[in-house]
């Protein structure tokens, strides 16, 4: 198994620098033990102006199998014969990919001490690769297609040809082996090293080794920078992870936070924060009403006071227990939506699925799909719902499913209703229009129901520090004029009618601690083409300022069942 990475240079640049990049010293040959053989590292040729390192691996057949995965967990076939003759001593497959983290871990990690700077200079290179499997090539031309699918994204200029079964019968066909050559202008080395590891078992589609849930993490360790952009991501993740759904499942999952934080240039973590142990939802937060804390479902645990008397309770029936503010969102939320009789449902930002869990306890709610940026948020929605558990009539009306509601989205259109609860103060301001186009002008649903807090109330919380937000993620909170202000002017734009309706009790001097609008499809407005009264309207997202839809790009997203 060979592979050859090889550079140039000037008297100021020397091509030598490779051995530098690579802590190899061009001079020796130098050799190193593998899990499943011998690694040879030497320097063909060593020269200012040309430099070429080879890596050869000398696979080791009785140790591959004897550490095989057995012939029930994908290892080995169970042929005698074929577990001693076989291609893996020959083509780059995900052995060679483990040999590159083995021989050249410090290289791939973009660190070289003995020339400081160096490893983050770019320079020309090339990788030859005279056999690389393709898992699933029919032998006519599909593993050239392949190689060109994964390495011309990235910027790499790609030389592949299939290699014929024989050559001495060329009348049997290509085989499932490419040659491949890759070339750039200006690369990392590191960068190259990263891809490598990863596209090599992407392409072959197999991985000699039992594919552990740690091998998501080297996924995106390997990837980060450029494998949440490559337009065949959900390929390579498939393929590199043998195909195991739940680990291809979360892996697209995290990839698709990495992709939407670039693209709104904040960091991942900033994005998938739904699920916060340490956070107090106001509901939880003292209006002078005694509470006791909520279980999963929104319900108080029953205190026996026997337990720690020693006596037996009272007789006679429990006090009643007042509503929590979430509660009565919730209720409020609902009687909106049976009100414009809504079936198919929209719930944007839906969290960890309480307001579905709401949803789906009544059958006139036919559709409900739940959307989040936070991947930790929709596991935990799926494991609440119980989703694995639901009879099929019930998991048939429910949908999950990842995206960021800043950008328009197919999958939001043709909806009754769309729910933002306590949604829009976890936005930046700047990204507020986007929001509003996403929804009220793409999506367009027939009638929208918006809640948030009202920051007129938050005196009334005596826990409440002044002058701070209710959720350390709230980017603002608005008061009662503010929030009519803004519904308002958002109705006017999109065609759409609003009603500001209060939620919690009601405070004569400061009013009730949120406040709802219900939108509704104003009349003359079309909730299939979009159209209405107002027609000045461009899309807040989009620097060319078009107001089609269409014309913007939808971001993909994974989806949990």
């Amino acid at each position: 198994m060979f592979m050859s990475i090889s550079t140039t240079g000037t008297a100021d640049s020397p091509a030598t620098d490779l051995g530098f990049l690579l802590h190899k010293h061009p001079g020796r040959v130098q050799r190193f033990s593998t899990a499943h053989g011998e690694a040879h590292v030497f320097y063909p040729e060593a020269g200012d102006e040309a430099c070429t390192a080879a890596l050869l691996l000398d696979v080791d057949l009785i140790a591959l199998v004897r550490r095989g995965r057995g012939k029930d967990r994908g290892g080995s076939p169970d042929f005698a014969l074929a577990q001693y003759v076989n291609d893996r001593p020959y083509a780059a497959s995900s052995l060679l990919a483990v040999a590159l983290r083995t021989v050249f871990r410090t290289a791939m990690k973009g660190v070289c001490e003995a020339r400081p700077g160096l490893a983050e200079l770019p320079r020309p290179l090339r990788v030859s690769l005279p056999a690389v499997p393709v898992g699933g090539s029919s032998g006519t031309g599909d593993g050239v297609a392949m190689a060109v699918r994964l390495f011309e994204p990235l910027g790499w200029r790609v030389e592949a040809s299939a290699l014929p079964l024989d050559e001495t019968f060329p009348e049997w066909g290509e085989s499932r082996y490419v040659r491949l050559d890759l070339s750039a202008e200006q690369v990392r080395l590191a960068d190259a090293l990263q891809q490598l590891y990863v596209l090599l078992p992407a392409m072959d589609g197999a991985k000699h080794y039992w594919v552990a849930p740690d091998e998501v993490d080297k996924l995106l360790t390997a990837g980060e920078g450029w494998l949440a952009g490559h337009p065949e991501r959900a390929l390579i993740t498939r393929r590199y992870l043998a195909r195991r759904w739940t680990l291809t499942r979360r892996a697209m999952e995290r990839l698709e936070i990495a992709r939407l934080a670039e693209a709104d240039d904040r960091e991942a973590e900033e994005l998938d924060n739904a699920v916060d142990d340490n956070a107090v939802d106001d509901s939880a937060l003292d209006d002078g009403v005694d509470r006791t804390p909520e279980d999963e479902h929104g319900h108080a645990p029953v205190h026996d006071a026997g337990h720690a008397t020693g006596q037996e309770p009272a007789a006679g029936p429990a006090p009643e227990r007042e509503p929590s503010l979430a509660e009565q969102r919730r209720t409020a939320i609902l009687a909106a939506l049976r009100e414009v009789r809504a079936a198919r449902v929209a719930d944007l930002g839906c969290g960890q699925g309480e307001l579905i869990a709401a949803l789906l306890r009544d059958t006139a709610f036919t559709e409900v799909l739940g959307v989040d940026v936070s991947a930790r948020a929709l596991s935990a929605a799926a494991r609440k719902l119980r989703l694995d558990r639901m009879p099929e009539r019930v998991t048939n009306r429910v949908r999950l499913v990842q995206g960021a509601l800043t950008y328009t989205d197919a999958r939001l259109k043709g909806f009754d209703a769309a729910v933002l609860c306590e949604v829009i103060e976890h936005l930046d301001l700047p990204r507020l229009p986007a929001l509003e186009y996403a929804v009220f002008g793409a999506a367009r649903p027939s009638a929208v129901v918006v809640t948030t807090p009202n920051a007129g109330y938050n005196v009334r919380w005596e826990s409440l520090p002044a002058g701070h937000f209710r959720h350390a993620d709230h980017r603002f909170e608005w008061d009662r004029a503010q929030f009519r202000d803004w519904a308002g002017r958002v109705a006017a734009a999109y065609g759409y009618t609003v009603e500001i309706r209060p939620v919690g009790p009601q405070d004569a001097e400061v009013g009730a601690p949120t406040q709802l609008a219900l939108f509704r499809l104003a009349d003359g407005a079309d909730p299939a083409t979009g159209t209405t009264r107002s027609t000045d309207r461009t899309d807040p997202t989009d620097p060319t300022g078009s107001t089609d839809p269409t014309d913007r790009t939808t971001p993909e997203g994974g989806e949990t069942r």
